[in-house]
C-alpha cells in the first residue's frame, strides 16, 4: 500500500526552544541522525550530508516559532524526499513527532526497517539532549 504514513514520536525532557535550536541546525544531523550520513558540510549556501551513495542536499524550513523542522532531502539520484518533523511544547518538555511516509513500491519489510531507523534516531536525539547540557 502506498501513501501510508506513520507518526513516530519521543518525549524529551528539555524546553521546546532548546530542542528546536539543536534539531534545526543541519550541522547537528550526523550526531542524532547518523543513518542519514556521517558528516555534513555547507557549500554554496546549501547543506550536504555525506552518504555511501554520495552527497545529499538537506534544506530545512526557515526558522519559525512553531517548531516546524520539516526538511527536504535531495538524493544523489535527484529524488526529493519531504520529511515532516515537529517539536511541540509539552509542559516543561517537548514532544518530537516525525511523520514517516511510505515510498511507492516500498515493501512492508522496508517500511518497518525505516520505522526502526527513525525510532533509533529519535531515541538518540533524546539521549543527546537529556544528557550533558546540549549545544544550541
Amino acid at each position: 500500500m502506498n501513501g501510508q504514513s506513520r507518526h513516530l514520536s519521543v518525549h524529551i525532557d528539555r524546553p521546546v526552544r532548546q530542542v528546536y535550536a539543536f534539531a534545526s541546525d543541519p550541522a547537528n544531523l550526523p550526531r542524532w541522525a547518523p543513518g542519514l550520513g556521517s558528516s555534513v558540510a555547507r557549500r554554496d549556501g546549501n547543506w550536504f550530508v555525506e552518504t555511501p551513495d554520495g552527497p545529499v542536499r538537506v534544506t530545512f524550513a526557515p526558522h519559525n516559532e512553531y517548531g516546524v523542522l520539516d526538511h527536504e532531502v535531495v538524493t544523489p539520484s535527484g529524488e526529493t524526499v519531504y520529511v515532516p518533523l515537529r517539536a511541540i511544547a509539552d509542559g516543561d518538555g517537548c514532544e518530537v513527532v516525525f511523520t514517516l511516509r511510505r515510498s511507492p513500491g516500498m515493501t512492508d519489510a522496508e517500511f518497518e526497517r525505516d520505522v526502526a531507523l527513525v525510532n533509533g534516531d529519535l531515541a538518540l536525539l533524546k539521549e543527546i539532549l537529556e544528557g550533558a547540557e546540549p549545544e544550541a
